[in-house]
């Protein structure tokens, strides 16, 4: 018996009872719901048994008394209650064990049964126990990963609400690091990572990539002492096959920045011996496209923030904002960061398109709607300011593509975009065919004339000379469609 509730657990005490009893074996609730049961073989099947120890678990609960048995033309039922604190006093919500085996019942069956309440109650408490343990776990892991939703959808108050339940308190300035671990090993490396820095970052299972660990780590306000390891580095050398990347220091409200940059870094990181990647220092497109640049995001946005729904089911501005950045971040896999079906997130893009004026099938008009919606969540003072310029500012347009190139020509945004190409200038015609082909492999190989194994390569290959991330979402492909237009409207000019 206690062999068997070590190794096996309920399951295997009742398997055991009904070999045993040569017959049924099973646990019962106090209004005679079958909770678990056990037959000694798919033969052994008793003739209404569920209405048999029905009425021997209410007789036993009426009369509160530690043993009951039914007897029926072949059969015995005999009920013992599972909840006895005491001699006497039983626990009228408890289970019942309940045994049916056939007349006459076999010597000492009555005797065992008394013996095997003590080991069954204990499994069935360790097991309730476990399942409670399980939920309140997975209760917590989604209510950091909301958390997470509310930080990168940029609403920091909400966000610091519902985390004040959880712990520990969210940090800001942050890192935001991603670490991709082995197949099934993610909650290990979560350990590692938790004693790696005392339990200060905010760790959370990334909800689209099953083998990716987000933590949202405080930002080292001051110089690590000397012969300190970062906890970062610290977690790519204890955890052999994982991979590391790590953003540069954010404020809270920017933790979608810090995670592009955390994940472009991971790219790098897979190609590096150490594993381990941080972003290189690099503007975000942001915030060098000027006061211009946020007047022309305002009226891009307008239609889809001043959204009002027909019916109080469907989605609102907010829901669709969210929407659309969750989609321009994880592409397909939205469905998993926002829990909707696909069918919802088609229909979303569908309306996202038609109130701004979109075709979110055009790479183009991807990066119109990405770098807008970047723009309206970074405070108008850090961005770059416009040079004084005679004349009155171009008037606005509704086409994302005519507007957005008045942006692109500033000089702020021109020495971005060099800055972004500058490691593959004189050398960039794959990524020029891949991002004028839409991002898409199949096309850009025939285009360029190689295989797609040999294009798949070079994007690659681009991937560690550029430190971003190409092939996989969050992607750099509508920073470098910007950067590329920005280079084309400048040679015109």
């Amino acid at each position: 018996m206690h062999r068997l509730a070590r190794t096996g657990g309920t399951a295997e005490l009742l398997r055991w009872l009904a070999g045993r009893a040569e017959g049924w074996a099973g646990l019962v609730g106090p209004d005679g719901t079958v909770l678990h049961a056990a037959a000694r073989t798919a033969g052994a099947m008793v003739p209404d048994v569920a209405g048999l120890v029905a009425e021997g678990a209410s007789a036993l609960n009426q009369r509160g008394v530690q043993a009951y048995s039914v007897d029926t033309g072949a059969y015995t039922a005999l009920l013992f209650p599972l909840g006895v604190s005491s001699p006497g006093v039983g626990d009228p919500g408890a289970p019942v064990l309940a045994v049916v085996t056939p007349r006459p019942a076999a010597a000492g069956l009555a005797t065992l049964l008394a013996d095997v309440v003590l080991p069954l109650s204990l499994c069935l408490q360790a097991e309730t126990l476990e399942r409670k343990r399980r939920r309140v776990d997975l209760a917590e892991s989604r209510g950091r990963e909301a958390v997470l939703h509310l930080l990168m959808t940029g609403q920091l108050s909400i966000a610091q609400q519902v985390a004040g339940a959880l712990r520990p308190r969210l940090p800001d300035p942050v890192r935001v690091c991603v670490v991709e671990c082995s197949g099934g090993g993610r909650d290990e490396v979560a350990r590692v990572c938790a004693d790696a820095d005392g339990g200060r970052s905010w760790i959370v299972r990334c909800p689209v990539y099953a083998r990716h660990l987000i933590l949202v780590m405080p930002a080292e306000a001051e110089a690590p002492e000397p012969g300190a390891v970062p906890p970062d580095e610290t977690v790519a050398a204890r955890v052999g096959d994982c991979v590391v990347g790590v953003s540069e220091p954010v404020p809270l409200a920017d933790t979608a920045t810090g995670y592009r940059q955390a994940f472009h870094a991971l790219a790098v990181a897979r190609e590096l011996p150490t594993r381990h990647a941080r972003f290189g220092v690099s503007p975000d497109s942001a915030l060098v496209v000027g006061p211009a640049g946020h007047r022309w995001a305002d009226e891009l946005l307008n239609p889809l923030l001043t959204h009002v729904p027909r019916r109080a089911q469907d989605p609102g501005s907010q829901e669709l904002l969210a929407t659309a950045a969750s989609w321009l971040a994880f592409s397909s896999h939205a469905t998993d960061h926002l829990k909707v079906h696909r069918n919802t997130l088609a229909a979303r893009l569908r309306l996202i398109g038609e109130l701004l004026g979109l075709d979110l099938h055009r790479l183009a008009d991807q990066a119109a709607l990405d770098l807008a919606l970047r723009v309206r969540s970074t405070p108008a003072p850090a961005c770059t300011p416009e040079p004084t310029q005679s004349g009155s500012p171009a008037s606005g347009t509704s086409e994302a593509a005519g507007g957005l190139d008045e942006i692109l020509v500033r000089p702020a945004v021109r020495d971005w975009a060099d800055q972004q190409l500058a490691p593959v200038l004189g050398a960039e015609e794959t990524l020029r065919t891949w991002v004028r082909c839409e991002g898409r492999i199949g096309p850009a190989a025939a285009e360029l004339g190689i295989s797609v194994p040999g294009t798949r390569k070079r994007l690659t290959r681009l991937e560690t000379v550029l430190k971003r991330s190409l092939l996989r979402p969050p992607s750099a492909r509508y920073d470098l469609w910007l950067a590329l237009r920005s280079r084309d409207l400048a040679a015109a000019a």
